[in-house]
């Protein structure tokens, strides 16, 4: 799956979750034109505790689009359950000292791919399940 056929871009709709220690785990579903794919990707939130939703947003959006480019997949519309970051990305105001950094590193992946769009939707079912995979790690 790299971008539909009929040239519309792919859709990857976002859910995650880290621990308190900045492991994470994000869900992105992909749609195409013909293809539906589920894919996992572990990343790691590289702020300073405690660590806020922002923070592991940023850090999961990155990972996700980093996976993603890494497959070929060059036109991308990202669906995140957070208005507050993509109007940060859209913008680049309001974004907190301490995730200057973690914008940066977002916005090189971003910019990397052909094109790409961010907006807020519902991610409730995969947020969910990152939720729960990262609760039951920290149980295990």
């Amino acid at each position: 799956m790299r971008k539909a056929e009929n040239g519309r871009p792919i859709e990857a709709v976002l859910g995650y979750a880290a621990d308190e220690r900045g492991k994470g785990l994000a869900y992105a579903q992909l749609t195409g034109a013909q293809a539906r794919k589920l894919i996992r990707t572990a990343f790691r939130v590289k702020s300073p505790p405690p660590l806020s939703d922002r923070a592991i947003g940023y850090a999961a959006l990155t990972a996700v689009a980093r996976a993603l480019s890494k497959r070929g997949i060059c036109d991308v519309h990202f669906v995140v359950g957070d208005p507050q970051l993509v109007e940060e990305i859209a913008t680049g105001r309001g974004v907190a000292e301490t995730l200057s950094l973690a914008y940066v590193r977002l916005r090189c992946v971003l910019n990397s791919l052909a094109r790409f769009v961010v907006c807020a939707g519902s991610t409730d079912d995969l947020t969910q399940r990152a939720r729960a995979e990262v609760a039951l790690k920290l149980a295990a």
